[in-house]
């Protein structure tokens, strides 16, 4: 991992992904979380902040050692323990059936093997458990997502792997059996940048 990714780009997303109107998006998601608490992506720690007052620890992974240098501040000014893990979210070594929530925030855009990612999330869930999501990808405009299939090879070499042009919605439909969310573009935004899904899927329960 070179010195864009570890000190340059962590500082660029860390501002990109600080701006007041994303927040709200992260308030309404993590409202819900409860129980046992896997973060995919941690990143800058963005989103301690937004979590119940009832959350107490969370377990956070993210394979970039400079995201976690930058989340070390937020860590200690929030009253949740995080075990830090610095590793991928492809393979986790947790246990079958450990989460009651697993959270992702504009991640999913950038793990290389994200079928993989999300078969780990669905295995690290409990029975009934559900993951909580607000990630960026495919629009619904034809012609946005011409330009977003042209852009991408350009994004993931300026954005650390991140891909403008997935389709959110039918990567987590084809691992969970039921899952809610929305799709939209938040006011002032790009849809070719910003084309959002928020919403929460379900491990069937037992």
């Amino acid at each position: 991992m070179g010195l864009y990714s570890r000190v340059i780009f962590p500082r660029l997303l860390d501002w990109s992904l600080s701006l007041p109107n994303l927040a709200k998006y992260r308030q309404q998601l993590l409202a819900d979380v409860t129980g046992e608490v896997l973060e995919i992506g941690f990143g800058t720690g963005l989103n301690l902040a937004c979590y119940p007052y009832t959350i107490h620890k969370i377990t956070t992974v993210d394979v970039n050692p400079g995201m976690n240098a930058l989340a070390n501040k937020r860590i200690s000014d929030s009253g949740i323990i995080v075990e830090q893990l610095l590793l991928s979210s492809e393979n986790l070594p947790m246990p079958d059936n450990t989460f009651d929530s697993v959270v992702s925030t504009w991640t999913l855009c950038s793990i290389a093997n994200v079928q993989q990612a999300l078969q780990e999330v669905y295995r690290v869930l409990k029975p009934g458990g559900r993951f909580f999501f607000v990630e960026h990808g495919l629009s619904d405009k034809p012609s946005v997502q011409v330009w977003q299939h042209r852009l991408t090879p350009i994004q993931k070499v300026v954005a650390d792997g991140c891909h403008l042009n997935r389709d959110i919605q039918k990567l987590i439909e084809q691992h969970f059996d039921h899952v809610e969310l929305k799709q939209f573009t938040p006011e002032n935004f790009s849809d070719l940048m910003a084309h959002l899904y928020l919403g929460c899927a379900t491990k069937k329960a037992l």
